[in-house]
């Protein structure tokens, strides 16, 4: 097994670099236009939206000093640590880990992506009718709106993040900062929500394993700046009062399961994407054999869904109003002949390369029903596989993806937990790099 996991981990990482490299070269290289005429001016290349820019920074030596001690300590401190202390330490490093990379480009790392006319929180300072913001949500998605159309994120996604944003103003944390250290310090929780999730499966060790390569995730550098990395925390959180469900049972889990609802209804209200994580809460529930979660966190993200509906904003009548807005826009001057693998390049960069050779190992060990850690990660990676192919297939984002794939990522990186012992320092060496290069030497604008 060992033998056959390097195998497939070889092939996996050298498939991701190969990836990687064409969707840089290629359009250089064939003069293929990617990007939209509105964008080549700024330098932008694919496959991230962002352009070439060295630069050092207050973050970079904490975040140099971090990944050396990771190299020696991570793996050790996963296996060994009391669970509750390990997530402790993991929450510290992650945060360490999140603030640093983002300091690499001084306090402004932390607020200029949010604080950009285009993203939630300029929106969210103008709402003080919360009520009529949900009425009159649908109508000014479109670009010729008569009322005026909503800034591209307000109007690409449902109005659950921008109230997450309007309640940050309402409590004092609006100011472009202060908003950017909050979804930070949110964003910090995500591999505990994972790794907990994985352990009320059943795979304590297989979540030790992961441990090191959830908190020191190579989108770590999109995390910490975008309102994505809430999603991402929102499902993570979801699918693991999800797992607490199944381990408590009918009689003591139904509170986890109603919890699981409010939280994956208001998953649906954040992206008309994240529908797509029914595919992981079904893995999720034949993992737990909780299927009797099922109806009671349905019937309370349907109620989620309901009252935004009743409010005014119904997802339904939204979504193809968003998809005549999207193909109006600059959309249609991406070509899907790049961006369909593009996009999965762009994937591999925010989630480091060593995922592709997670996933090799993910493929050796799927065979392997007698191992229940890796029968678990086996089936929540397969869930993440579908999750993405279905995304990509769907040609609603075309390009600008890093950030769209944070609620994916940490699921895909379960497969490095299948890893050989071999693998584990090197290939957490190359996920350091990784974050550390992509940050030093480009211009994200997420």
């Amino acid at each position: 097994m060992n033998s056959s996991a390097h195998r497939a981990a070889v092939v996996g990482l050298v498939v991701t670099a190969a990836l990687v490299v064409a969707a840089v070269l290629v359009p250089p290289l064939f003069d293929w236009q990617v990007w939209p005429r509105v964008h080549l001016d700024d330098g932008t290349f694919a496959p991230l939206h962002g352009y070439p820019q060295v630069k050092l920074g207050i973050g970079t030596l904490p975040a140099v000093l971090l990944a050396f001690a990771a190299l020696r300590w991570a793996d050790p401190l996963a296996r060994r640590l009391p669970w509750r202390r390990l997530l402790l330490v993991a929450y510290a490093a992650g945060l360490v880990w999140l603030l640093a990379l983002a300091l690499v480009d001084g306090p402004d790392g932390l607020s200029r992506v949010l604080g950009n006319p285009t993203e939630y929180l300029e929106t969210a300072r103008s709402v003080d009718d919360v009520p009529g913001l949900l009425q009159e949500y649908v109508s000014r998605i479109p670009y010729d709106a008569p009322a005026g159309n909503w800034p591209v994120h307000i109007a690409g996604h449902p109005p659950g993040m921008v109230l997450f944003f309007v309640l940050l103003v309402k409590v004092g944390l609006g100011g472009d900062l202060a908003a950017g250290v909050v979804v930070t310090v949110i964003a910090a929780t995500l591999p505990l929500a994972v790794m907990t999730t994985v352990r009320a499966l059943g795979a304590e060790d297989a979540a030790r394993a992961a441990a090191p390569y959830l908190v020191l995730s190579p989108s770590a550098v999109f995390l910490a700046v975008s309102a994505d990395a809430v999603m991402a925390v929102a499902v993570a959180w979801g699918m693991c009062c999800l797992a607490l469900a199944c381990r408590a049972g009918a009689g003591r889990g139904w509170p986890w399961a109603v919890l699981t609802g409010l939280l994956l209804g208001y998953v649906v209200m954040m992206s008309y994407g994240l529908p797509l994580t029914g595919v992981l809460a079904l893995a999720v529930l034949w993992l737990g054999r909780g299927w009797w979660v099922l109806p009671v966190a349905a019937a309370s993200a349907l109620a989620v869904v309901l009252t935004f509906a009743a409010g005014g904003f119904a997802w339904w009548d939204a979504y193809p109003v968003l998809v005549e807005r999207y193909w109006d826009g600059i959309a249609h001057q991406r070509p899907g002949a790049y961006w369909t693998w593009g996009n999965l390049a762009a994937l591999a960069i925010s989630a480091g390369p060593l995922v592709g050779a997670g996933l090799g190992a993910t493929w050796a060990a799927r065979r392997d029903r007698a191992d229940r850690a890796d029968r678990v990660i086996v089936v929540l990676v397969a869930a993440a596989i579908v999750m993405v192919a279905l995304a990509d297939a769907s040609q609603m984002s075309r390009a600008e993806v890093e950030r769209i794939w944070l609620p994916f990522i940490p699921w895909l990186t379960l497969g490095c937990a299948l890893l050989p012992d071999r693998w584990r320092r090197p290939g957490l060496a190359l996920q350091l790099v990784t974050a550390l290069l992509v940050q030093h030497l480009l211009y994200t604008s997420w």
